[in-house]
């Protein structure tokens, strides 16, 4: 087949997955960085970190370093973290309160706000004119406490993204929890196929016999957005695990997870690591409520039961990806909407670059 036909959008009820090679295949990898995660909004930080003038956050999006600083009127900025000059470093790693930023490698000197303060002994240099320069800016939005960046000024508009969630979880405000710990997993498999097992709940009661008993099946639904999705259920029989309510499961195309419980929110940032390989990024955060703060050593044990099950069963579909002896299944219609949705963007951006 060729590409064009691999990225033909089916309906619901007559659609395969997505093929093999797209998980097996390393010429994806550089394409995907460029033209899916550098096209996309990502997650880059917690508002928490950007809590007062000159703390900034360094850190790679898509392959690029880039660095985002909150600035004297308190809105943020980012840029990419390479000087004009020789292409430096401004920072090398997390700071606080910084006045400026320095070149690490010849000490040209920036403003918070990207202009260009001081270029070191350049006063021989002819014709250059420091007024002239400054530091490429990145988008950046600051949304419920998170902070996301687009490097392609191309990328959808943020609010489209986003639309509808903050109405959805209301009451709530995940910027009102608080950071408690980041837990990293380097997983071999291709970051699309842990996309897709989270994108489904078909798994659920052959993979997580614990989490089945928590999420009531017969009601789990998924609900598509142009460009998220959302995973919910009623919560039960959790034991002091979650708390009363529901679990609401949004997926933000391309690789960002966010899983909002009772007083809990975690975030998951997939990143690939290699065509066969991905590093799975869990933040955890919590608000003050003394009766979500007495479950967390309970809620977190339980968490890392559920990754161990999906980090073994993503490891065995790569293998089987991989083996040569698979054709693209058909889909389930009732409960493999957010798998359809998510592999159609992906066509989509495949079939607009290939």
């Amino acid at each position: 087949m060729t590409l064009q036909e691999h990225c033909r959008i089916e309906p619901l009820e007559q659609a395969h997955a997505l093929h093999a090679s797209f998980y097996t295949d390393p010429q994806w990898l550089d394409f995907e960085q460029r033209e899916v995660f550098g096209a996309s909004w990502q997650l880059a930080a917690h508002a928490g970190e950007l809590r007062e003038t000159g703390d900034h956050v360094v850190g790679g999006i898509a392959g690029k370093p880039i660095i985002i600083i909150r600035q004297q009127d308190g809105s943020l900025q980012a840029f990419f973290n390479v000087c004009r000059h020789r292409a430096g470093p401004l920072a090398t790693c997390n700071g606080k309160a910084a006045r400026a930023l320095h070149c690490k490698y010849h000490g040209w000197t920036y403003e918070l706000d990207g202009r260009l303060r001081a270029a070191t002994e350049m006063h021989d240099a002819a014709n250059f004119d420091k007024t002239a320069i400054r530091l490429p800016a990145i988008q950046v939005r600051e949304w419920q406490g998170l902070v996301f960046v687009a490097l392609d000024a191309a990328a959808p508009p943020f609010e489209q993204v986003f639309a509808g969630i903050a109405a959805r979880i209301a009451p709530g405000d995940l910027s009102a929890m608080r950071f408690a710990k980041r837990d990293t997993y380097k997983l071999d498999c291709n970051w699309k196929v842990y996309i897709d097992n989270f994108l489904e709940g078909y798994h659920l009661p052959f993979v997580h016999p614990g989490l089945s008993k928590v999420l009531d099946y017969r009601v789990y639904d998924t609900e598509l957005a142009r460009w998220h999705s959302l995973q919910h259920s009623p919560l039960r029989n959790n034991d002091g695990i979650y708390g009363d309510g529901n679990a609401w499961y949004y997926f933000v195309y391309p690789n960002t997870m966010l899983n909002i419980t009772p007083g809990r929110l975690q975030t998951n940032r997939i990143l690939p690591a290699g065509h066969q390989h991905c590093i799975v990024e869990f933040d955890y955060y919590y608000t003050d409520a003394p009766e979500v703060q007495a479950r967390i050593e309970a809620e977190q044990a339980f968490s890392d039961e559920i990754q161990a099950e999906d980090i073994a069963i993503c490891e065995h579909v790569q293998q089987g990806l991989a083996s040569g002896s698979y054709s693209a299944g058909r889909l389930n219609p009732k409960r493999e909407s957010g798998v359809w949705h998510f592999q159609n963007l992906l066509r989509a951006a495949y079939a607009r670059h290939g």
